[in-house]
């Protein structure tokens, strides 16, 4: 195997990505070890060592002796024409073994377009790609990550499905594992007894009916499975496990940083966002634990950057008094920081100067929408006027540049509405005349649009989305209002946001339709280089399934949706009350000014949400 990699390293772009021997990787004793793990990222090696959920499950099931978990990512077009000619089967960083040699191959998914991916991975590693055809208990295919939280589309692909927080519930599915591979169970117990676990879905174990109008007519667990799989949740994340010796690539990747995740959860409550739902309630970590694994972390790397990353970072309260601690470690070393997700309502001058302090970074702010009755129809909680103020801030502050974000499509979304972007975006510039101290160069504001997905579990998921047509027409308009050289406009194609709407809203129906454009050639998808938007439609119609039926049709209050049968603590009822109060555009307060009963602190035993 090593003399046909060294030849094919020779002919393809960035070889770095397959080579492993990176500082810090984990390398065990087989002959000691009870279970393997292939851990899978179905993107290439700069996205996948970039997540930091990968970094903390990795680390955590490598702190056990008697596991030993490895890297497995997506190889490039390049490198995988050259596999498949040399008949090279997908292998993992660490020991260069096959995939298919290990007794676990998990996936992490947190975006729909990868999911081809992980079909060409198995079939890259020589494993059936249906779970049917898996007969026996390993490999183990099992997956985890936001999408998860409706798995149907890739049901028929996967053994086991982890819903939720990985940090608890993984390491109790390694151990039934080793159980099962001890014992010689068959894997119909070991399916059995995994569904027993709280947090894990095991889709051979329920079936799908579907009313004439293609709608789902019921959703029946089999075997003893669970009517509801309730997601898990790090009850203790103060004092979780977190990763301060990671693996340092080999070549650069998008995130080459230190990443310190402040807290998991949002108080916000935006209705478009799923990640706001699915990860509630709110639980930070002490200043005093972040500050030491910071200065662990970097110790460790010999990064010079680090990002403090959450939903909305300046929601962390104690951010100020982090920052200073921190920047009393990173100044004399000339280690920047960098906050992402800050939030136009609160960014403060005190803010900008410690951001600023070593290495000035980029500011960007998410409006989302342009009109106020647009924003509070959405409960995004910002107003012109703080937007307008936070601007001022960083115009006085020295930046010339600045990145502002919407979505185009959102519900009951006007004309007016996206002209409002136009006028929010001249506002700023004025701003910017008005305030700037450095006026030796021009200002740089760019305006990016994405265009609207409805997520499940959501107030939005008995959304329509626009279709694409409607969209092109609503980014016309608004790129007519554009007109000054000070202001850029980027917008989002709406092709892979229509098949995206389909994947994310689709039940195991998508399975036939994600087998059918994989094997017509699709990989890679959330690439541009590689997303065919005609091949996807090919296969929609092959399959005879409708993607509009997923993406632009709106749903009745009752209908059942594939997805009902995860129970995320956020209730049905809740979401509904939500979307219907989009509809008068009345905001809901976020969690510390009241709580609103949402029922996700009926799952959480850690104390009170937040504090």
């Amino acid at each position: 195997m090593e003399q046909k990699l060294e030849r094919i390293l020779m002919k393809v772009q960035k070889p770095a990505r397959y080579t492993g021997g990176e500082y810090n990787q984990v390398i065990k004793d087989k002959s000691k070890i009870d279970l393997r793990v292939a851990f899978c990222f179905p993107d290439v090696y700069e996205i996948g060592m970039s997540n930091l959920g990968m970094r903390i499950l990795c680390g955590l099931l490598n702190q056990r002796d008697n596991i030993w978990c490895e890297r497995v990512f997506a190889p490039w077009g390049d490198m995988e024409e050259e596999m498949r000619k040399a008949q090279l089967p997908l292998y993992a960083l660490e020991s260069g073994d096959p995939v298919a040699e290990f007794d676990v191959v998990a996936f992490t998914l947190g975006y729909e377009m990868a999911y081809t991916n992980v079909l060409n991975m198995l079939d890259l590693s020589g494993i059936p790609i249906h779970s049917a055809e898996r007969k026996d208990c390993f490999p183990l295919v099992i997956a985890g990550g936001t999408c998860c939280y409706h798995p149907e589309p890739f049901a028929s692909f996967v053994d086991i499905c982890n819903l939720g927080e990985g940090e608890d519930v993984l390491p109790e599915i390694m151990e039934l594992c080793i159980k099962a591979k001890n014992e010689g169970w068959d894997k119909a117990r070991l399916l059995r007894e995994a569904a027993g676990i709280e947090g894990v879905y095991v889709p051979g174990l329920y079936e799908p009916e579907y009313k004439p109008d293609g709608t789902m007519a019921a959703f029946r667990p089999v075997d003893g499975a669970p009517k509801k799989v309730t997601k898990r949740i790090v009850q203790n994340f103060r004092e979780s496990y977190f990763p301060v010796d990671t693996v340092i690539p080999s070549t650069e990747i998008v995130h080459d940083r230190v990443v310190l995740e402040l807290f998991r959860g949002c108080i916000r409550g935006c209705r478009f966002c799923q990640a706001g739902y699915v990860y509630r309630p709110v639980r930070p970590r002490s200043p005093e634990i972040l500050a030491e694994q910071a200065r662990q972390a970097l110790k460790n790397s010999g990064y010079d950057e680090i990002t403090l990353s959450s939903l909305s970072t300046s929601d962390y309260r104690p951010l100020n008094c982090l920052c200073d601690e921190l920047l009393d470690y990173c100044d004399p070393r000339n280690i920047s920081l960098s906050l992402p997700s800050l939030r136009a309502d609160n960014f403060s001058i005190d803010l900008m100067e410690r951001v600023q302090r070593v290495r000035r970074t980029g500011l960007t702010f998410a409006p989302e929408a342009g009109s106020q009755r647009l924003r509070d129809a959405i409960n995004k909680n910002v107003r012109e006027e703080d937007l307008l103020n936070s601007c001022r801030i960083a115009f006085e502050g020295g930046w010339n540049g600045l990145k502002l974000y919407f979505m185009l499509g959102l519900p009951t979304e006007t004309d007016e509405d996206v002209i409002a972007i136009a006028d929010l975006a001249y506002k700023v510039l004025n701003v910017w005349k008005k305030h700037a101290k450095n006026k030796s160069r021009g200002p740089r504001i760019t305006v990016s649009t994405s265009f609207f997905v409805p997520k499940p579990l959501t107030p939005f998921q008995w959304e329509a989305q626009i279709s694409m047509d409607e969209y092109r027409r609503r980014v016309a308009l608004l790129r007519e209002h554009l007109r000054s050289k000070s202001i850029s406009y980027n917008w989002h194609d709406p092709e892979t946001s229509f098949i995206e709407a389909a994947l994310a809203r689709g039940d195991r129906r998508m399975g036939a339709v994600l087998e059918e454009v994989w094997r017509r050639g699709a990989r890679l998808d959330s690439w541009g280089e590689y997303f065919s938007y005609e091949r996807w439609i090919e296969a929609f119609e092959a399959c005879g399934v409708d993607p509009r039926f997923y993406a632009n049709r709106e749903r009745e209050r009752d209908e059942l949706f594939p997805w009902d049968f995860v129970d995320v603590g956020v209730r049905r009822e809740y979401m509904w009350s939500e979307r219907e109060a989009s509809r008068r555009s009345q905001i809901t307060p976020d969690c510390r000014k009241m709580c609103m009963g949402c029922g996700a602190a009926r799952i959480y035993t850690g104390g009170d949400c937040d504090e």
